[in-house]
Order: C-alpha cells, then sequence, then structure tokens
C-alpha cells in the first residue's frame, strides 16, 4: 500500500500538468490561469475561516492522545481542503473542495474514523503478539474468564470509603 501512495503522488503532477494542457486547449490559456489563481484564492479564505485557533485545539487534542472529536475533525479537513485548493491544479482542487463542502465531509468522517479504528486495532494486535512473543503475559479484558482475576479468584466490583 506505501509504494501505491508513492506512485499515486510522483504521478499527482503530471497529471495535473496534462489537466492544465487539456483545460488551456478548451477555455484558452489566460482563462485557465485566471481559474487556478481563483481556486487558490478560495483555498485562501477557507483557510482563513477554519482559523488558527482550531488549529490550536487539533494540536493540543494530538498531544494529549485524545480522539478528535466530530467538529474537530470537521475542521481539520476543512483546512486541508483549504491547503489542497491553494495547491495550483485541478485534481488537488477538486479533492480539496470535496473536504471543504458540509455536505460531503459526513461521508469523508465516516470514511476516515473506521480506517482509523482499523488502523489502531491492527496496530494494538500486533504490539500485543510481539509482547508475548518477548515473553510478556497479557492479563485478560474484564467480562472474559467468567469476570475471574488471573490468579483465579472471583472479582469482585466495589468502591473504595474512606473514613473521614
Amino acid at each position: 500500500m506505501p509504494l501505491l501512495i508513492v506512485i499515486a503522488l510522483m504521478a499527482l503532477p503530471f497529471l495535473e500538468i496534462w489537466l492544465m494542457i487539456l483545460v488551456g486547449q478548451q477555455i484558452g490559456v489566460a482563462w485557465t490561469i485566471a481559474l487556478l489563481f481563483a481556486l487558490s484564492a478560495a483555498g485562501v479564505v477557507v483557510l482563513r475561516r477554519a482559523g488558527t485557533k482550531t488549529f490550536r485545539e487539533a494540536d493540543a487534542a494530538m498531544r494529549t492522545g485524545r480522539p478528535p472529536q466530530g467538529g474537530l475533525l470537521d475542521t481539520l479537513m476543512v483546512m486541508v481542503g483549504g491547503i489542497l485548493l491553494i495547491t495550483p491544479g485541478f485534481v488537488t482542487a477538486a479533492l480539496g473542495a470535496l473536504m471543504a463542502l458540509p455536505f460531503t465531509r459526513p461521508a469523508l468522517r465516516w470514511a476516515f474514523t473506521g480506517w482509523a479504528e482499523r488502523r489502531i486495532k491492527r496496530m494494538r494486535d500486533s504490539a500485543e503478539a510481539e509482547f508475548v512473543a518477548q515473553g510478556g503475559r497479557i492479563p485478560p479484558q474484564h467480562g472474559q474468564r467468567g469476570d475471574r482475576a488471573p490468579s483465579g479468584g472471583r472479582i469482585i466490583q466495589g468502591r473504595v470509603v474512606e473514613d473521614e
């Protein structure tokens, strides 16, 4: 999969230039350049609307390890969409518009969260397998083995109450 991404990123500039030539042949060079400038200006407007406050919130959430909130993920998609709109080219502008438009973000959010959950599960399973291969032991999760402690005793749920 990473090799496919590298190949796609290497092919992207050629695809962009080819599309610019095709569009230039259809509407003219001056209109093509004007359209590319308009798309870049739209990207700047989108980024300004997203704001630096949201970037700080996203950075703080990632540093603390909290999962991104729905609104935070939407704003990050808008920011990435703005960056893609600023990048000259029609393919990147189309991808940027998909990420910036409000009616396409729910589907993208659903796809991203599904991908992230699968990726996290694979990473956890891989880390646990390596830990066990090195001689470690993973205690059972709550609810497994009939609510029994690793020593075989029964687990009794409760809470600690301290006298004052």
